[in-house]
């Protein structure tokens, strides 16, 4: 007899409650729309971002008659190498690290394949096997540079490439002038990249990995030093060189 009156005025009291929360300007309508707009604003960041980023690497140029204390590059194909090579085959520097080089490749086999002089190898060219990655090459090139007492050095990598490894660079050694020299394997200015899904899915993989280490920068985020151990470099192939 009771639960009929008891079940409507539960409906009575629940009703208006609901309508609050679904109305207009009820509580959920506007944290969706405060979500909404924070989806917006994070996705225009990105975007952006992303202009930024394709408008710095298309606009790279090498700088002529460059000069500085010493060279790096970074691994990643032998056209760094030989750019790098070259550079200082030409006095740009006076000696050249090949950071992040596998511990299967000696010198000797660097040396052949990139058809590099026997005599400048032998004199001004240290390879380092410790670098995993680009926060493994900052940490690597930071140690040369604290040993040889260099205080400019060029950075040769891809142009895709640059922004990230000065990035690492730079957080890692804030005395240390880094001059980018950027090797440019097709000229982007000239001809529709993101039409062409390689380049295209090239620039966004690289994007996102510049925005995680920005944001991870910036949030102070403790991450690894992407070095390799002395033992792990003797196990995968060849010795630590003592420079």
């Amino acid at each position: 007899m009771t639960s009929g009156p008891t079940t409507q005025n539960e409906d009575a009291s629940h009703t208006p409650r609901r309508d609050r929360l679904f109305r207009r300007r009820g509580p959920l309508r506007r944290a969706l729309r405060y979500v909404g707009i924070l989806v917006f604003l994070c996705v225009a960041i990105l975007f952006g971002g992303f202009l930024w980023f394709a408008d710095t690497v298309t606009s790279l140029r090498a700088p002529e008659g460059v000069k500085a204390d010493a060279i790096v590059v970074l691994t990643g194909g032998y056209q760094r190498i030989d750019q790098a090579l070259g550079l200082l085959r030409d006095g740009a520097g006076r000696r050249l690290l090949i950071s992040g080089a596998h511990p299967s490749a000696s010198p000797a086999q660097i040396r052949r394949t990139t058809q590099g002089s026997p005599d400048l190898f032998q004199c001004c060219v240290d390879v380092g096997y410790a670098a995993i990655d680009t926060i493994g090459n900052a940490h690597e090139i930071t140690r040369w540079i604290g040993d040889h007492g260099y205080r400019s050095v060029l950075v040769v990598t891809n142009n895709y490439h640059m922004p990230r490894s000065l990035l690492e660079l730079r957080r890692v050694d804030r005395q240390t002038d880094f001059i980018p020299y950027p090797v440019i394997n097709s000229d982007l200015t000239r001809k529709a990249w993101f039409a062409e899904p390689d380049v295209l899915r090239t620039m966004l993989a690289e994007y996102a990995k510049m925005a995680a280490a920005t944001g991870r920068w910036m949030a102070g985020m403790p991450q690894g030093t992407g070095l390799r151990s002395d033992n792990e470099i003797r196990r995968e192939g060849v010795k630590p060189q003592q420079r």
